[in-house]
C-alpha cells in the first residue's frame, strides 16, 4: 500500500523550504513575473520526482499537440544542468546570451533551453543551486515570451532548486504529475504531488506514461491520495524512442500517438476551464 509512503513523505515535507532568495526579493520577483508573463494564459509544469518516467517526451508532445490546435505555445526546458529538449527537437541554433533572451521558434512553438547557450551538449553543466535558481529566474523574467495560450515547463526530477524556485516564484496554472506503472515511480509521484501541495500549487492530474494497457493500480492510488484525477495514459510504443532518436516529434508524424495526446490535451483544457 502507498498509504504509509504518503504519511512518511507528508511528514518530511512539513518543513520544506524553497531556496532562500530573500523575502523581499521573492515578493518583488513574483510581482515582476505577474506583469512580465501577463500575456501567458496558462502555465503548466510537467513534473515528477522520479527520473526516467518520460517528462520531456510528455512536455514536447503536449506542446506540439496544443500548437496543432492553433494555440500559441511556449516550451521551457527547466532541466538546467541536463537539458534534453533540443535533442528531442533537433534544434542546433544557439542563443547569444544577451538579455532579454529570445526563444527559438521551431515548428510554431517558442522553445528555450540552457542547451542553446552551450557550445557542446556533451559537456556537463556543473552549477550549484543558486546558479540554477538564477537561470530559472532568467528564463522566466528575462525572456521575451510574448503572448501565449500555454507555456509548458519541462521540470527536472527531484525536489530541489529548479522546481522549488518555479513553485516559489511563478503563479502556475497547475502541475501535471507524470508516473509509470512501476511502484517506485508511484512512490516518487507522491513526493512530487505532496511538494506541490505543500507549496500551494494546484495539480491538474496524474498522467501514466509507458502504460501497459489499462491504468495501473499504483497510478490510480497516486491520484486518489493526491486528491486529483488520472488525466490519461500514454501506451508504451517503440516508435516513441525511434522517432525521438531521429529528432522527429511523434504527434506530428504518427496518427496513433497524435490521437492519444489529443485526448490528453482535451482533458487538460477542460480541467483548466472548470
Amino acid at each position: 500500500m502507498l498509504e504509509n509512503t504518503i504519511k512518511k513523505e507528508d511528514k518530511k515535507l512539513e518543513n520544506i523550504k524553497a531556496p532562500d532568495l530573500g523575502l523581499m526579493r521573492v515578493i518583488n520577483t513574483r510581482e515582476a513575473l505577474k506583469t512580465k508573463l501577463k500575456e501567458i494564459k496558462y502555465k503548466i509544469g510537467i513534473y515528477s520526482a522520479k527520473g526516467g518516467v518520460g517528462k520531456t517526451t510528455i512536455a514536447v508532445n503536449l506542446a506540439y499537440t496544443l500548437a496543432n490546435r492553433g494555440l500559441k505555445v511556449g516550451l521551457l526546458d527547466a532541466d538546467i544542468d541536463c537539458p534534453n529538449i533540443t535533442m528531442f527537437l533537433g534544434i542546433n541554433e544557439r542563443l547569444s546570451g544577451e538579455l532579454p533572451l529570445k526563444p527559438i521558434i521551431y515548428k510554431d512553438v517558442k522553445v528555450i533551453s540552457t542547451a542553446m547557450l552551450t557550445d557542446e551538449l556533451s559537456k556537463p553543466i556543473i552549477w550549484r543551486g543558486p546558479l540554477i535558481a538564477k537561470m530559472v529566474t532568467d528564463f522566466l523574467e528575462n525572456t521575451e515570451w510574448g503572448e501565449l495560450d500555454y507555456l509548458i515547463i519541462d521540470l527536472p526530477p527531484g525536489t530541489s532548486d529548479a522546481p522549488l524556485t518555479i513553485m516559489q516564484l511563478l503563479n502556475l496554472s497547475g502541475f501535471l504529475i507524470v508516473t509509470t506503472p512501476q511502484r517506485i515511480a508511484a512512490t516518487n509521484s507522491i513526493r512530487s504531488g505532496l511538494m506541490a501541495r505543500r507549496l500551494n500549487m494546484p495539480i491538474i492530474g496524474v498522467l501514466e506514461n509507458l502504460s501497459e494497457g489499462s491504468i495501473s493500480k499504483n497510478t490510480l492510488e497516486v491520484a486518489e491520495k493526491l486528491k486529483t484525477d488520472v488525466i490519461g495514459s500514454v501506451p508504451y510504443k517503440k516508435e516513441f524512442s525511434e522517432l525521438s532518436d531521429h529528432s522527429q516529434i511523434p504527434v506530428l508524424v504518427n496518427s496513433e500517438i497524435k490521437e492519444v495526446f489529443n485526448n490528453i490535451a482535451g482533458r487538460i483544457i477542460k480541467k483548466l476551464n472548470e
